[in-house]
């Protein structure tokens, strides 16, 4: 893997079932050129699900797709025009839980136009350890008690 070198790759393309695979290649050879080839395979998964969900259900097929690399983490968002989520992104085969699954985090925001599905992967090692650390879990244990107040004493001078 690249060390920490800003790239990023913006593409915008009408989207049809041979364009998604061109698509998908051509976010692969951004990836190897940025060092990041073990990023390939579940970038271009990820990518092309929100691709076909664009061609399967969007009637404005116009999507732009852009990846941001900082070093740590490599992230993938995929606009379109339109608002709304098609009914198969939701269930426990749709589209989102497919993302959800492939990356290590996922989120989605409305765009002026319509909306944005982002994803992102951190990076990892030749042997597959993640490079970043992850977020902390949640804690059992208590956490720090807020410092009681001290009671003013009956020798302290009015200011």
């Amino acid at each position: 893997m690249k060390a920490a070198i800003p790239c990023y790759c913006h593409l915008e393309a009408e989207i049809d079932p041979q364009r998604v695979e061109q698509v998908r290649r051509i976010l692969a050879a951004h990836l190897r050129h940025w060092g990041l080839g073990a990023l390939v395979e579940p970038v271009s998964r990820c990518a092309g699900v929100l691709l076909d969900a664009i061609e399967a259900h969007a009637t404005d097929k116009h999507t732009v797709v852009e990846m941001w690399w900082n070093g740590k983490h490599l992230i993938t968002a995929v606009s379109d025009n339109e608002r709304d989520l098609p009914r198969p992104h939701y269930g426990p085969q749709g589209y989102l839980a497919q993302i959800a699954a492939l990356s290590d985090g996922w989120g989605n925001y409305p765009a002026t136009n319509g909306k944005i599905i982002w994803f992102s992967h951190r990076a990892r090692s030749a042997d597959g350890a993640l490079l970043a650390p992850a977020p902390p879990a949640p804690s059992l244990r208590p956490g720090c008690l807020v410092p009681r107040e001290l009671p003013l004493t009956a020798s302290a001078a009015p200011v």
